[in-house]
This record gives structure tokens, C-alpha cells and sequence, in this order.
């Protein structure tokens, strides 16, 4: 069995996407680093498959992407579609925001991620919830 998760081959590649972290991935690195939303754990710049991803709960498989000014580069939208149909296609959730939203409003950022936490389209069998 093939595994899809942080692929050793991308080692190098999502080091060196942690060490030059834009600074609006920097501060919601901040926020969720060590468990601070809702006690899960979040991974940064982690790879599933070709793919590097900000930020990753393995245990909601809830994907964060932070949106910079190459996202908008022509052709860009059409790639950041396609890895995120291969990503829902895992049953990864995914959950994208701007630079702007997190430069002008992190406090609403955070919101935005609490809420994704406890969004009733996560499994409740992924957030450790017994209906019995």
C-alpha cells in the first residue's frame, strides 16, 4: 500500500515552504499551532499526494489554504481547482481564505476555523462523537 502523506520526496520542498512562510501563514500558524482550536492538531504545510497543503487535521481531514497574490495569477485558479477536486476526492474537507482576510480580520479567521471544527459536514465519527 502507497501511502499519500508527507511523501518523502516533498520533504525538501515543504521545508522549504516552512522556513519562507508569507506572514498571514505565519499568524494563523500562530492560532492553531498546539491544539489552540477546539484541541485538534493541526500540520503545516503538509504534502497529500503531489500536493502541499498550509495547513492539515489529519484527524477532521480538514485542509486550510491561504490564498496569496500567486493564487490569482492567470492559470492559478484553474490548478488551485483541480487539487482541491483530487483533495475532496479523499474526503478532505477544505477550507480556503486570503491574505487580506487574515491581515484585516484574523479575528474572523478564527471564527471561520472554530466554526469548520464543528461544521455538521465533518463526519461526527472523524470528531470522536457517539450518536449512542
Amino acid at each position: 500500500m502507497t501511502t499519500l502523506y508527507n511523501l518523502t520526496a516533498l520533504k525538501g520542498r515543504r521545508r522549504n515552504l516552512r522556513r519562507n512562510s508569507p506572514s498571514p501563514e505565519t499568524l494563523v500558524w500562530n492560532m492553531v499551532r498546539n491544539r489552540q482550536i477546539e484541541g485538534y492538531k493541526f500540520r503545516r504545510q503538509y504534502s497529500i499526494g503531489r500536493f502541499v497543503v498550509d495547513f492539515f487535521c489529519p484527524e477532521m481531514k480538514l485542509a486550510i489554504e491561504i490564498d496569496g497574490d500567486t493564487h490569482y495569477q492567470p492559470g492559478r485558479p484553474d490548478k488551485d481547482a483541480a487539487r482541491q477536486k483530487y483533495l475532496s476526492g479523499l474526503g478532505i474537507s477544505f477550507l480556503r481564505l486570503t491574505n487580506l482576510d487574515v491581515t484585516t480580520n484574523l479575528e474572523g479567521v478564527r471564527e471561520k476555523i472554530v466554526k469548520s471544527t464543528t461544521s455538521p459536514n465533518l463526519s461526527l465519527a472523524r470528531r470522536g462523537t457517539n450518536l449512542t
